[in-house]
């Protein structure tokens, strides 16, 4: 019997305003001295009240549309309880019925909807006077929290890769958060459960809409919570995936439950079984009126949305004859893009391409300088050699990655070899970058 993964995505993303969700406080918390930046509305005193922050709503309704959704033309804030540390009001401020952004799709994902909502303080685990302790830092909370939940579209983890990298590039197109993994602005809580299924290879990149959309889906799901890279994703993934497949193979039962993911065994271990809807004890916040939206409203934000990688893209690749390497290499940031946009007209297109990818050239001056020199190889071509030569030596990509720098400079000298001499330079820092995500 065959087992195919089914899962769904549940992305947070700080959105980086000045102040938060529905305060005054800065929002701008991270590496900040504990406990400072707060107010009685973040604290949760009693008799605070929220004021909810224009830009932020606007902002994640400006994602929504980015990622093709329809604006609700009333949506309302809701007050969502559990009792944890982290939480000093005992609820939190989200949506729950009525959120902002509902039915988009990125790429073959449909989102189910983006909402907004508050982020929580922070634990911190310490020893104090000898006794192991958890500490509470509540400069996040009140921070604005954008969620996006897709639907149960994923079946491999490399699906789940390819989109939350694209979310993350989007979202730092549109300059409303710099999404930054590794400083928590960015969190992923993947669900994961396994069903019986007739596809051969569990990773197959399939999503036909029967398969995908409309087969029965298992009757539990394991949430993950607050996964912090794209590498701990995949990997916790990969071993829930690997666990559940096994029980179910025992015949054993599993249960709807949230886990979460220790890094240093590079497994998952259970917190408590998952709620449902009804133990959050949702209802209006009712210090908040409902928000009502025009149409005029929406599509003054919509106008806002401009130019995403995708399409910018498939736009250099025509107008400036690109290949599909060096276009997806210079729309990687908006930055690049528009730098490249900037200067694409002081000489050769696929010459001053070429420099900016290899030659991480930022600055128009240098570029000038560079233009004086014709590079020795295309970035097409350079990439075209580099994957060759590190197919053919497995153990030097160990080798580097084991710490041995010898072996990169094996490979450069493969490189060269193969290239008839060429850019030291260029073809390290390409080395580089392949070897990153070899």
């Amino acid at each position: 019997m065959n087992y195919a993964p089914v899962m769904g995505l549940e992305v947070h993303v700080e959105l980086d305003t000045k102040s938060k969700m529905f305060c005054g406080c800065p929002a701008d918390h991270f590496g900040k001295e504990p406990n400072t930046q707060t107010c009685p509305v973040c604290l949760g005193l009693p008799g605070a009240l929220p004021v909810p922050n224009k830009k932020a709503v606007e902002w994640a309704i400006l994602l929504g549309l980015a990622l093709g959704c329809t604006v609700n033309e009333e949506s309302k804030f809701d007050r969502k309880h559990y009792f944890y540390p982290d939480l000093p009001k005992g609820y939190q401020i989200s949506q729950y019925d009525q959120p902002l952004c509902v039915k988009g799709k990125l790429g073959s994902i449909r989102i189910r909807r983006v909402h907004l909502e508050e982020d929580t303080g922070k634990l911190q685990h310490a020893v104090v006077d000898g006794e192991r302790v958890s500490l509470v830092d509540l400069n996040r909370s009140g921070v604005p929290l954008v969620e996006v939940v897709t639907e149960p579209d994923f079946r491999s983890v490399e699906q789940v890769d390819v989109f939350v990298k694209s979310l993350q590039q989007i979202v730092r197109y549109l300059g409303i958060s710099n999404a930054d993994m590794e400083k928590g602005t960015m969190r992923i809580e993947p669900s994961v459960s396994i069903r019986k299924s007739q596809i051969p290879n569990p990773k197959s990149q399939t999503n036909s809409k029967s398969e995908n959309q409309n087969s029965k889906l298992p009757e539990y799901r394991v949430e993950i919570k607050n996964i912090n890279s794209f590498k701990f994703a995949r990997r916790a993934i990969e071993y829930e995936i690997k666990r559940q497949t096994e029980k179910l193979q025992k015949g054993e039962r599993l249960i709807q439950e949230t886990r979460g993911f220790v890094e240093s065994k590079g497994e998952t271990v259970g917190q408590r079984e998952k709620e449902e809807a009804h133990d959050y004890r949702y209802f209006p916040e009712p210090d908040i009126p409902p928000m009502r939206f025009a149409q005029s409203q929406v599509s003054s934000i919509k106008n806002q949305v401009g130019e995403l990688p995708d399409e910018k893209k498939v736009r250099f690749m025509k107008d400036y004859g690109l290949s599909d390497y060096d276009a997806t290499q210079l729309t990687e940031t908006r930055e690049r893009a528009d730098f490249f946009e900037a200067v694409a007209g002081v000489g050769k297109p696929k010459e001053i391409a070429n420099i900016i990818i290899n030659k991480k050239v930022q600055k128009k001056e240098e570029l000038m300088k560079l233009l004086q020199q014709a590079p020795e190889v295309s970035a097409q071509e350079l990439q075209t050699v580099i994957e060759k030569i590190l197919k053919e030596n497995p153990k030097a990509i160990e080798d580097y990655k084991n710490g041995r720098d010898q072996a990169l400079m094996f490979l450069m000298g493969q490189t060269k070899r193969q290239l008839k001499d060429g850019d030291s330079a260029q073809i390290m820092a390409a080395l580089k970058d392949k070897l990153s995500s070899a």
